[in-house]
């Protein structure tokens, strides 16, 4: 059963729900949610059991805005300020995983790659990750991805935000008939997921 509680972070208590395997964990992956959604959102929990039924230990996050009540995001910087400080936290905490892992759906997404190198992620798992805003491709973040570090992205082929080019580095997978929230096929979602995480060998077979 998944365990709650709170870190504090500059930027405020951030929420933390933490899932375990039987065994001892093989890496940990640390998840955060999108702008206006919660760390509940299906493809979130799929991946998050897929991935604990592999024997990684899954934490997600909800950011301080979203503990406060409030659906606006903060601004880029203080989600990247209380991430990091959560991760150094989590980091402690399960200083027996080999590996950290992070990622994210959609803006969590984001904030995951932008502080990938900081707090020294492996990895990087990007569910619908937001390319542009719609209607407006030439706002590319695209370069939010350019971490050098082994990342998987999970996008909906009828995403209105987009989907990235694979790059090097980049693995990106486009699922027919999923729009942004990828709620139609969380479980298929989770298995793109995991065969990665398995692939890379950050997950037990």
């Amino acid at each position: 059963m998944p365990t709650s509680d709170q870190i504090d972070t500059p930027r405020g208590p951030a929420g933390i729900t933490t899932d375990l395997p039987t065994r001892p964990a093989t890496a940990l992956l640390v998840l955060g949610h999108g702008a206006g959604g919660s760390v509940d959102a299906p493809d979130l929990l799929a991946v998050s059991d897929a991935s604990v039924a592999a024997g990684l230990a899954v934490v997600r996050v909800t950011q301080p805005y979203r503990v406060a009540g409030r659906r606006a995001p903060a601004p880029a910087g203080h989600l990247d300020e209380a991430w990091t400080a959560v991760l150094a936290v989590l980091r402690d905490r399960h200083a027996d995983a080999p590996t950290v892992l992070v990622g994210g759906r959609s803006s969590g997404a984001r904030v995951a790659c932008r502080t990938a190198r900081a707090v020294g992620a492996a990895g990087v798992v990007a569910l619908a990750f937001p390319l542009h805003p719609p209607g407006r491709p030439e706002r590319s973040r695209a370069a939010e991805l350019a971490t050098g570090l082994p990342t998987l992205v999970v996008n909906g082929d009828r995403d209105p935000f987009g989907t990235p080019e694979p790059t090097q580095g980049v693995q990106v997978v486009s699922r027919p008939g999923e729009t942004h929230d990828l709620r139609r096929d969380p479980a298929g979602t989770a298995t793109v997921v995991r065969d990665w995480l398995r692939a890379q060998g950050w997950a037990a077979d």
